[in-house]
């Protein structure tokens, strides 16, 4: 194969899996908690016809060698947990992370997942739970007749029950976090699995060390900004009709060839 036809397939690849990445960022603009994906590239190996360095007589060295590149290669996608908008809801249950850290959560596996999307809700047992359903962890359950629920920066749920006048403490949210949260597995659903490049979770307060306080009725938007997203998709759309143009100039001069020689 011609090494610019081989090439020029890689860029293909490339900017398609990157536009995919900007259009799940876009799609995505209005989800609570929304983390944006960047993909990162690397230039694949070389095929070296001289080194830089090689001795080209008794008295000098070539100051640069002859290296041909081999294309571009999807290294990986990152998440940036950067924290994304506030935004006011006035839901009793709705509760944004304003810093480091996210809420755990039990999957129906009974293994452990965490999310930054805040808004709770109350399931027919009175427990606390995620918008899937699943209960959050520390489990929080509510007394029948609850009123007045009120959680503070530091995770403390308390509420008014029927017949009493005073609030009464029923739990507390904490927060966990993570070495590099890059390294988190996304799962759908808003939710982060645990992984070796993670590092382990580290349980704590909101509010303490290094993780956020809590903001009750106010959710944490997505951080993905529109502007920006768009001027990433018309940049990979040149990108990609240049990458085709080299395709087709590739592919004239191999007709050349074939007809003229």
């Amino acid at each position: 194969m011609n090494p610019a036809l081989w090439i020029s397939k890689t860029g293909l690849a490339a900017q398609d899996a990157k536009m995919s990445a900007i259009s799940n960022n876009l799609a995505n603009v209005n989800t609570t908690g929304f983390k944006r994906d960047r993909v990162i590239f690397e230039d694949l190996f070389y095929q070296t016809a001289r080194a830089p360095g090689t001795q080209m007589d008794q008295l000098n060295v070539a100051p640069s060698g002859i290296q041909y590149g081999s294309g571009v290669n999807i290294i990986g996608t990152q998440k940036q947990f950067t924290v994304g908008s506030i935004q006011t809801t006035s839901q009793n249950l709705d509760v944004a992370i304003t810093g480091q850290g996210f809420f755990q959560v039990e999957t129906p596996d009974g293994d452990m997942a965490y999310t930054r999307a805040g808004n709770l809700q109350v399931n027919a047992d009175g427990t606390i739970v995620t918008a899937q359903g699943l209960p959050i962890v520390p489990q929080i359950d509510l007394p029948p007749n609850t009123s007045s629920i009120t959680i503070g920066t530091d995770g403390t749920v308390s509420a008014i029950v029927a017949g009493d006048t005073d609030p009464a403490e029923l739990g507390q949210i904490t927060l966990v976090n993570f070495i590099n949260p890059a390294g988190l597995q996304a799962i759908g659903g808003n939710m982060y699995k645990e992984t070796a490049a993670s590092g382990e979770a580290t349980e704590g307060v909101p509010g303490e060390e290094a993780f956020g306080q809590l903001k009750q009725g106010a959710l944490e938007g997505s951080n993905v900004q529109v502007v920006e997203e768009m001027v990433d998709m018309i940049t990979v759309q040149r990108a990609y009709e240049m990458n085709a143009k080299m395709v087709s100039a590739s592919d004239d001069m191999l007709k050349f060839i074939t007809q003229t020689l």
